[in-house]
């Protein structure tokens, strides 16, 4: 048992001190960290130097790195403000549904694979990865931004339709699901979401004060983190991905009179969670298939698509705020990252999709993952960052002074 915890103990200290050196060397050059993050998971790991190789410990950690990843994104929204901007969000979001979906069908029948495997193709190309979005709009500063909450809304809902469409796929190209069953996955996805964002916040209203009476100690944070552990449980059993229900738990707190303090806090736990998310995800990434001329080929134009699909179906829907902004809305939408890779191995496990195929969504979502960080951090070169909501002290004194 020693000699295991001891391995563990170096392979998060590896992992970690990879992720920090390379994300700091790549900052020097003007890169997001996020970038030099996935180079060190795919500099260690199993198909490079393999110093580090995937595990139990590491998958775990990496996960909760995420769910503190996008409760923190969440965090740094007001609700309020993210309502206002709802249905630009929904319509961007929609849009860049729609087009990447049918660009990958109908990619899949001009390479002639099977219907099934063509609609897991389209599915790998719809939901964007809100991991990656997140981390670097918030290393520009930009979560606030107009355009930034506009992103986080769309993601965090193309999301949700990725997830529907991924289980009605699944269920239906298995047989293992009737039309009410899937009527059903729907709705209770769709009732999480609007439950949350419509009674969440009154909810924690009545809940603080009662935890307050139970204890002495400060357990404001301890709570935040339940109710998004919570949430995020609650959101896989309904099928959904667990960090739409980290995203919305930060949503619920985001405008709590303790918010500010509950971000320092969160900040702690997110310097060393989230980096080993992003190296677990260049771990992943083989990049041994881009020597096979076949797969790259093939991969290259799927790529492209990807792309186009996002760029042009969400920069339209946007494209009232003005090019510029329309643009990193477009660009924002780009990375598949693990969503597409989840979509890939569902489909690979129930032995729908071919090895070929796998690849091919493998080298995309390394590709959208990869290239989006810089471009999205220079697009927004042109503007500063913007600043967070400020809470005033007597809010944070009357809050903070019972939970901190």
């Amino acid at each position: 048992m020693e000699l295991q915890s001891g391995k563990v103990l170096i392979e998060i200290f590896l992992i970690f001190g990879a992720a920090k050196i390379l994300g700091w060397l790549l900052q020097k050059v003007g890169q997001p960290a996020v970038v030099g993050e996935l180079s060190a998971g795919i500099l260690i790991g199993p198909y490079a130097l393999r110093v580090v190789h995937t595990g139990p410990v590491v998958n775990v950690v990496a996960e909760i790195g995420v769910v503190v990843l996008l409760f923190s994104a969440g965090l740094e929204q007001r609700l309020s403000e993210l309502m206002r901007v709802g249905w630009i969000s929904t319509r961007v979001a929609v849009l860049g549904v729609l087009l990447p979906f049918v660009l990958g069908f109908g990619a899949g029948l001009v390479f002639r694979h099977s219907h099934p495997e063509s609609v897991f193709l389209g599915t790998a190309l719809v939901a964007t990865s809100v991991g990656i979005t997140a981390r670097v709009l918030g290393e520009v500063g930009q979560q606030q931004s107009s355009s930034g909450r506009i992103i986080l809304g769309a993601a965090v809902i193309d999301d949700i339709l990725g997830m529907i469409i991924l289980a009605v796929v699944s269920g239906v190209t298995l047989g293992q699901k009737d039309a009410r069953q899937i009527v059903i996955a729907v709705a209770l996805a769709l009732g999480l979401v609007i439950f949350v964002l419509g009674a969440g916040r009154g909810v924690v209203r009545r809940v603080v004060p009662r935890v307050a009476s139970f204890t002495r100690q400060k357990s404001y944070f301890s709570l935040a983190l339940l109710i998004c552990l919570g949430l995020s449980v609650l959101a896989v059993e309904v099928g959904i991905a667990a960090i739409i229900g980290a995203f919305l738990a930060g949503l619920v707190f985001s405008e709590e009179k303790a918010a500010e303090d509950l971000r320092i806090k969160t900040h702690a736990v997110y310097e060393f969670g989230v980096p080993f998310f992003f190296v677990a995800m260049g771990m992943a990434m083989d990049v041994r298939l881009f020597a096979r001329k076949e797969i790259f080929q093939v991969a290259a134009i799927v790529t492209l698509l990807a792309i186009v699909g996002k760029l042009v179906g969400c920069s339209l829907a946007a494209m009232n705020l003005g090019w510029l902004e329309a643009s990193r809305i477009g660009v924002g939408m780009v990375p598949r990252g693990e969503v597409g890779l989840i979509v890939a191995l569902i489909g690979l496990n129930q032995k729908v999709m071919s090895g070929q195929l796998y690849s091919i969504i493998v080298i995309m979502s390394l590709i959208t993952t990869m290239i989006v960080p810089p471009v999205l951090s220079r697009l927004y070169r042109k503007t500063g960052p913007v600043p967070p909501p400020k809470t005033s002290a007597s809010h944070l004194s009357s809050q903070v002074g019972c939970f901190s």
